[in-house]
C-alpha cells in the first residue's frame, strides 16, 4: 500500500521543488557551464530497482583539466571554487530531482552506488536493489564518515525491510537538520560514493578496494 503512495508523492514532490528550485539550478547551471568550459552535468550509470542501469544525473563540479601527458589532474586540482560552493551546499544534488520525475530514483532510498559493486554484494546486501534508490537515506543520517562500508549497506538493507511513511518522514528530518545544522552523520555531497571520491576505502566484501566516482 505504501509503496504506490510513496512513488506518487516522490513524482508530486520531486515535480513542485524543480519548479521551486529551477532559477536555482538555471543559475548554478551557467556558472558551471562558465566554470567547466562548458560541462555543467555530470553523468554516471549506476544500478536501480531490481539493479536496472540508469544514468544519474548531477551538477559536475570539477573541470577537465588535464596534464601534459593528457590524463585528468588530480581531484583537488579540478574542483573550481563554484564547484566547491555548490557541493559543500548540497546543491549538485539537486539534479537528481529530474531522476525522481523520470521514475529512476525515490527521494529517500539506499544511495545508487556503482555498477561494479553488483558482482561483489552477499546475497542479503544484494535486497538494497529491491527499492528505488534515494537522494537520501537512512545509512546517510545515521552514519558518521568513519562508518565501515558494510554497516552502511547493513542499513540500506534494514530500510529495504522496514520500510514505511514513519520511517521515510524520520530520515528526512533528520536528512533537513543535517543539511541545514551541519551535523557530523554523513549528510548530502557527502555520501559514501562521494566520500570514496577524495582516496578513502571501505569494506565492502572481505576484499577490499575502492570505489572510484570520478566525474568526467
Amino acid at each position: 500500500m505504501y509503496k504506490g503512495f510513496k512513488n506518487i508523492m516522490d513524482f508530486l514532490t520531486a515535480l513542485v521543488a524543480f519548479i521551486v528550485l529551477f532559477p536555482l539550478f538555471l543559475i548554478v547551471t551557467i556558472l558551471l557551464f562558465i566554470n567547466n568550459n562548458g560541462s555543467p552535468f555530470f553523468f554516471q550509470v549506476r544500478p536501480g530497482k531490481n539493479e536496472r542501469l540508469f544514468k544519474i544525473v548531477k551538477f559536475k563540479t570539477m573541470n577537465d583539466k588535464k596534464d601534459d601527458e593528457g590524463n585528468l589532474l588530480p581531484d583537488a586540482d579540478r574542483l573550481t571554487l563554484v564547484g566547491k560552493i555548490v557541493r559543500k551546499t548540497s546543491l549538485d544534488e539537486i539534479p537528481q530531482l529530474i531522476n525522481i520525475i523520470k521514475g529512476d530514483m525515490s527521494l529517500i532510498g539506499p544511495r545508487p552506488l556503482l555498477p561494479e559493486y553488483l558482482p561483489r554484494y552477499t546475497e542479503t546486501q544484494k535486497r538494497r536493489h529491491l527499492v528505488k534508490p534515494g537522494i537520501t537515506g537512512l545509512a546517510q543520517v545515521r552514519g558518521r564518515n568513519a562508518m565501515k562500508f558494510s554497516e552502511r549497506l547493513k542499513n540500506d538493507v534494514y530500510y529495504v525491510d522496514n520500510l514505511s511513511l514513519g520511517l521515510d518522514l524520520k530520515i528526512l528530518a533528520l536528512t533537513v537538520k543535517s543539511v541545514f545544522f551541519k551535523s557530523e552523520t554523513v549528510i548530502l555531497g557527502q555520501t559514501v560514493d562521494e566520500v570514496d571520491d577524495i582516496g578513502l576505502s571501505r569494506d565492502l566484501t572481505p576484499n577490499h578496494f575502492k570505489q572510484k566516482d570520478h566525474e568526467h
